[in-house]
């Protein structure tokens, strides 16, 4: 008898029951939604908020499916994108920008005990949910300057362990010039510098004092350049991730562009203010002559100093000299001045720069130390505090007059990575939803066809068998999705055809398996026998064959991009599925049906071809016996 064990029954329920249940969030679909948080730490996203927000669009005669309250601000769900568009232009002139945004949204409309344990829909990429995509050009100028104000940095440093001494070490365009008091400490430097930074040229520099100019070589200077495209990828992956859009595409195009694509995101506005800050932090020492001060309020600025305003509106004249750079953060994270409860960032510093901002402190106690705020080649001095003490151990807090979420953007981009260079967005190209749609529409009618198409093949061809074979695919389909959605994968393109690919690679193991049984049936053995040699000398076959796909699905993986990868995930995981589904399930469903008979007459396989009795006495069985089952005449 044919009965499978308690167990795999059990098994069997457990494993259809949890891919029905993350299965099912993909009916529900993602609504168009306007988002609306506060900037400002005294402005709080509440109940308060809500209530004027839906009377404000009952006013305006606009209709929303509800709204609600979250950890983000409030929330208001509508049944398309032009009504959407509708309110957001409402809720734009009725907020001042300065104290709230306004911003567009999808949201699943799941409910909240299915969003509890993570059962999810499974996450559309730019082709089918829409999202905007950018060509960012890096700015090669940028990161040539950039460059040459870190080895300033790194320069007055190691002149200063080499202890020699120095008049001053300024960047002068792309290069570092540095003046000394005579031509001896110049050699000294110059032979110091050749040892410990050979990828410098150094040019001496003769007049009032002896000056070196430290230039990169061309090797070192295309080397760098390559390595900013490189590091701006990285640092965009960061803070896209940061961010929590879903697969998103960020990949080199050409020597000095960046493709970025961001599904699901209509707020270009903020995806642009993201990526394109640079947020570099600097820390210098404050200027604390008042009568230089003066003069530069006066449009006379004292050479080697820059002109800032302070947030709380103070003018502030800063060293241009750079004590540190946010290269040396290790982590930056948001939260609240202790002393006065005002939202700050907590910087966590490198050794490197642990050491050097403990040796500025000491040096400098009483002094004012600015903390200097660098986006688009724009400076903002956030705060100027005065160092009491020496300050060690590499943890440095950051605050002023900045907003929660303004602490929170910060902290990102700072825990994200400095840009190597500054960017332009050179293109931008929006994915409507209705687009992406469309496309979800075709890509579903091409996997439901040909859907149908196989079941009413394998129904017909295989009868009873057949039909357990279509359910079997039928489970495999829903495993498939369900095991996306639990694994939060994003499904593009690419991804349905994997789909429909795997469908047509599902119903091999099951015609392996029936062939086997009416192979079995053809040799004379009995139907309970041939249910179970069939299933057990098939699983071979069916390993082997999904192996060598399996291998093939991981080489896309790992070599491919983009599309590529996205197929080559749900073409693996589907071949898993396949394997469970066609062997484990369609077992269990032939158990069912046929395990609890004693007697057994016949099997509903459709034709089963018999040979003649001497053929089977003539001829081995397929294991390559002899046939000892075969009938006599």
């Amino acid at each position: 008898m044919n009965r499978y064990p308690l167990w795999k029954y059990a098994l069997m329920v457990f494993a259809i029951t949890v891919g029905a249940l993350y299965t099912i969030p993909n009916f529900f679909p993602d609504v168009p939604a306007v988002q609306i948080s506060s900037t400002k730490a005294t402005l709080r996203a509440d109940a308060a908020l809500e209530t004027r927000v839906t009377e404000l669009l009952k006013s305006e005669n606009i209709p929303y499916i509800n709204a609600f309250v979250d950890e983000v601000g409030v929330k208001v769900r509508f049944a398309d994108v032009d009504v959407q568009a509708r309110a957001k232009d409402v809720l734009s002139k009725a907020f001042n920008p300065a104290d709230y945004t306004i911003a567009l949204n999808l949201i699943s409309d799941v409910p909240a005990w299915m969003e509890a344990i993570n059962a999810k829909p499974v996450y559309l990429g730019l082709d089918l949910r829409g999202g905007v995509h950018f060509m960012l050009e890096v700015d090669m100028d940028g990161a040539m300057a950039k460059a040459a104000d870190r080895y300033a940095t790194d320069l007055r440093s190691f002149l200063r362990d080499k202890k020699i001494q120095y008049r001053g070490i300024l960047r002068e365009g792309y290069g570092v010039s540095m003046r000394f008091a005579d031509n001896e400490t110049r050699e000294r430097a110059k032979f110091a510098i050749n040892q410990g930074h050979p990828e410098l040229l150094l040019q001496e520099v003769n007049g009032e004092t002896p000056r070196l100019l430290a230039t990169l070589s061309p090797e070192e200077q295309k080397r760098m350049q390559g390595a900013a495209v490189t590091q701006n990828i990285t640092t965009l992956r960061n803070r896209v991730n940061e961010l929590g859009v879903s697969e998103p595409i960020v990949q080199q195009s050409g020597a000095t562009r960046i493709v970025v694509q961001l599904p699901g995101v209509q707020d270009t506005a903020r995806a642009k203010e993201i990526l394109g800050r640079t947020a570099s932090l600097e820390i210098r020492m404050v200027n604390e002559d008042k009568a230089a001060l003066e003069k530069a309020i006066a449009g006379q600025i004292p050479y080697g100093s820059d002109l800032y305003t302070e947030r709380g509106g103070h003018p502030v004249l800063v060293f241009r000299d750079v004590v540190l750079t946010g290269d040396r953060i290790n982590d930056a994270q948001p939260g609240f001045d202790q002393r006065n409860n005002q939202p700050a960032v907590h910087v966590k510093l490198d050794s490197v720069g642990a050491r050097i901002f403990k040796d500025v402190t000491r040096e400098n106690v009483g002094k004012r130390m600015a903390i200097v705020l660098v986006e688009k080649n724009q400076s903002e001095v956030i705060t100027a505090p005065n160092i009491n003490e020496e300050i060690g151990g590499g943890n440095v807090q950051i605050s002023g007059s900045m907003s929660v979420r303004e602490s929170n953007d910060i902290a990102l981009l700072m825990r994200a990575g400095a840009l190597a260079a500054p960017m332009e967005i050179v293109e931008e190209r929006t994915v409507g939803p209705s687009l992406g749609q469309d496309n979800i529409e075709r890509g579903k009618n091409s996997v439901l066809g040909g859907f149908i198409a196989l079941i009413l093949f394998i129904c017909a061809y295989y009868m009873a068998m057949g039909v357990i074979s279509a359910l079997s695919l039928c489970v495999n389909l829903m495993l498939l999705v369900g095991l996306l959605s639990a694994l939060q994968a994003t499904l593009t393109l690419p991804g349905i055809a994997a789909i429909a690919l795997t469908l047509g690679m599902a119903i091999d193991a099951n015609v392996l398996i029936n062939e086997r049984i009416r192979e079995e049936l053809r040799w004379g053995a009995s139907p309970h026998t041939a249910i179970t040699a069939g299933y057990e000398r098939a699983w071979a076959t069916i390993v082997d064959s999904n192996i060598t796909n399996l291998i093939a699905g991981i080489a896309l993986f790992i070599f491919g991009t983009g599309p590529v990868r996205g197929f080559a995930i749900v073409h693996c995981l589907g071949i898993l599925t396949s394997m469970f589904s066609a062997v484990f399930i369609s077992r269990g469903l032939v158990s069912l049906l046929y395990g609890r008979r004693k007697r057994l007459d016949k099997i509903s396989i459709g034709q089963v071809w018999k040979p003649p009795v001497e053929a089977l006495k003539n001829f081995a069985a397929p294991d390559g016996s002899k046939r000892t089952d075969a009938p006599r005449p």
